[in-house]
């Protein structure tokens, strides 16, 4: 049986392989995929999202433009990670499909309301602008997923866009609360997990030795990626967060975790966009979500490029 699912992103090389992944798993029925803004502009990671389609070959995935902004604050973006174009590392043509004319949000309420209940799961990879949208225009979203597995968040690791915060929850820290108290069954993976998974040069040579076109253009994106969480961690390789994700939902027996109450930091200009996580329960909350710590490394990058593979 398999998963339908609906992927939120704003690539971004780790979003890229992310979606790769999913595309290579029959597990997973990808319904669409709709950009954000974030790592780079919507009108940079709407054509992002149809170049990845393309290099999959799967252009019977409809692809959604969505929010250009977050909800209340001014966009940004992280080229100096990502490079201009989002994609730096493989030189991809632009595509040709076209983007689907609904809004994303419209897709996703539309989408979610229309199958039976406890039937989609949502995954983003990016600032939950969209997601937040969609969980507003629907007040019956929420009950009707069934899940919402999301990269994104810091806790004991701290952040990477400043040093409380990770950087898809401080581009839209109001998005990423409204999600967390939504009543959706959340399961998100946050850099203490995703730090754990590095593209070591082992690891980016086995992909490449797959010796395909997307193949190739997956280990250029890596090469370009890793480089600045190279210089700043001094680690061989850096981490791949987003394909966590999906990776969750095809191997869970891969990640550990426990449920734990999340709130995220909407006030504070020092703290904004810090995901409070109890994982000790001092406080009297009852949990929201599922916070994973825990993966098997040598098991995700097996995974990952066994499904590369098949693409």
């Amino acid at each position: 049986m398999t998963r339908a699912i609906i992927i939120d992103t704003d690539p971004g090389q780790d979003d890229a392989i992310a979606i790769l992944l999913a595309l290579a798993s029959p597990e997973l029925e990808v319904l669409g995929v709709c950009a954000v803004a974030g790592n780079v502009p919507l009108a940079r990671t709407s054509v992002n999202v149809r170049k990845v389609l393309e290099l999959a070959g799967r252009t019977d995935v409809p692809a959604f433009a969505g929010a250009d902004r977050p909800l209340l604050r001014p966009l940004v973006t992280a080229e100096y990670v990502h490079g201009k174009s989002g994609l730096d590392g493989a030189d991809l043509p632009e595509p040709t499909m076209p983007l689907d004319p609904r809004h994303a949000v419209d897709f996703i309420v539309e989408t979610v309301m229309s199958r039976p209940p406890k039937t989609v799961t949502l995954c983003p990879l990016a600032p939950l602008t969209n997601i937040a949208l969609a969980l507003a225009k629907e007040p019956r979203l929420a009950e009707r997923l069934e899940g919402i597995v999301l990269m994104g968040g810091g806790v004991f690791e701290g952040g990477n866009r400043t040093p409380a915060a990770e950087f898809n929850i401080y581009v839209d820290p109001e998005a990423a609360q409204r999600v967390f108290s939504s009543g959706a069954d959340v399961t998100f993976i946050p850099l203490d997990c995703t730090h754990r998974v590095l593209t070591t040069a082992k690891r980016t040579a086995a992909i490449r030795a797959l010796d395909t076109p997307l193949s190739k253009a997956v280990a250029g994106w890596l090469d370009f990626f890793e480089r600045f969480d190279e210089a700043k961690y001094g680690t061989d390789g850096g981490p791949l967060h987003d394909p966590c994700v999906i990776a969750w939902l095809l191997r869970p027996d891969l990640f550990r975790g426990k449920r734990v109450h999340v709130a995220v930091e909407t006030g504070s200009e020092l703290t904004r966009g810090m995901t409070v996580a109890d994982w000790w329960g001092v406080v009297d909350a009852a949990p929201n979500a599922t916070m994973l710590r825990e993966v098997d490394a040598d098991g995700f990058f097996a995974l990952l490029t066994e499904r590369l593979a098949r693409l």
